[in-house]
């Protein structure tokens, strides 16, 4: 750790204080678009050695606040990490994504499954987040992240990603019972899988339900939202003081809901104009996002034209500057460094336009 005794600033934004400008990170800010990642990736093909080799993993995690300084560093992980820690194991395949197989339909492979332990499932774990929170000190908050009871088991249900969500869905229209269950297991297996994050050094956990947004309202409030709250009302019993953030993608819908979770924070998509976002969400809800990230394809002038409008509308208190969803591969590096340049004067140029 660095001497200084100093809150990171992201750590402010995310307790709702008030600052000049927002704290700023990028989900999947480390990877692809990055050359120095993906000559690590051609020295390491394998994702799983990439994200579970604690060595790699860490240096991965630091390549984009080297280049960047950005206000979070998030740790190099998956979703789906602590899955074979619960005994379903997972393999992640370069050009299709994730594999289980077999995939989680029955009964008796429900009850096949055991609580997580990840002292001995997820020992890698601690040591990342160990080493990047003596890594940057209090220049920069370090994130943990975990995936939501609905999108793990629909990659668990469907075996691979979907587009349509028939099998889940299937099972939750016709068998709830047992999808329930299901559901349950894994509420309860993130949620000691958030503490032992927060306990090895994350000062900030996000947890992505990033399929969620394919549910219908009453849907969501069946399926997704009770198993976040459940994860949250554990978390929050041992650790109330570390900021939680729930992101889905395509949320729109659900935006409200998302609120009832019972996180300090809701990433917002760029589905959703953040001044709406604002308004539905209520004034005391912390928010993050949520710039399109198709606009890193742009000119400067419409990156900062979009940044300084995003903060506009966000204002001043609760908010984490991100983009809607991850930086897409391709992205020119420049584009990026110019986002969390701009992002950091932007207290100045915005008195300067006012």
């Amino acid at each position: 750790m660095t001497g200084s005794t100093e809150v990171p600033y992201l750590l402010r934004a995310a307790r709702g204080e008030v600052l000049n400008r927002p704290p700023v990170w990028m989900m999947r800010q480390a990877g692809r678009y990055m050359k120095v990642y993906r000559d690590l990736r051609d020295k390491y093909p394998s994702f799983r050695e990439r994200s579970e080799k604690a060595d790699i993993a860490i240096e991965i995690s630091l390549q984009p606040w080297r280049a960047f300084q950005p206000d979070g560093v998030i740790m190099f992980s998956d979703i789906l990490t602590p899955l074979p820690g619960i005994g379903i194991p997972f393999e992640i395949i370069e050009s299709k994504g994730p594999i289980i197989d077999p995939p989680i339909r029955t009964q008796e492979q429900i009850d096949k499954l055991h609580p997580l332990n990840p002292e001995e499932s997820l020992p890698f774990i601690k040591q990342i987040l160990q080493t990047l929170r003596q890594e940057v000190g209090n220049k920069s908050t370090v994130l943990g992240f975990v995936g939501a009871p609905w999108t793990l088991a629909a990659y668990a249900i469907e075996g691979k990603t979907s587009k349509s969500y028939s099998v889940i869905k299937g099972m939750a229209f016709s068998e709830p019972d047992l999808l329930h269950q299901f559901l349950g297991k894994i509420a309860d297996a993130i949620a000691v899988y958030v503490r032992y994050q927060i306990d090895c050094g994350a000062q900030v956990v996000q947890m992505f339900d990033s399929w969620a947004g394919q549910l219908s309202p009453q849907d969501y409030e069946t399926f997704a939202l009770p198993y976040q709250q459940r994860i949250v009302r554990a978390v929050k019993e041992t650790h109330p003081d570390t900021p939680l953030i729930l992101y889905i993608s395509g949320s729109a819908g659900v935006l409200e809901r998302m609120g009832q979770s019972g996180v300090d924070i809701i990433s917002v998509d760029w589905t959703v104009d953040m001044a709406e976002a604002r308004q539905r969400l209520g004034a005391e809800m912390n928010v993050q996002g949520n710039m399109d990230p198709g606009v890193l394809f742009g000119s400067q002038d419409i990156i900062s034209d979009r940044i300084l409008d995003t903060i506009r509308k966000a204002g001043n208190k609760g908010h984490i500057l991100n983009l809607g969803h991850g930086v897409l591969p391709g992205t020119p590096e420049d584009n990026v460094r110019f986002f969390f340049e701009t992002a950091k004067q932007a207290d100045q140029l915005l008195a300067v336009r006012a």
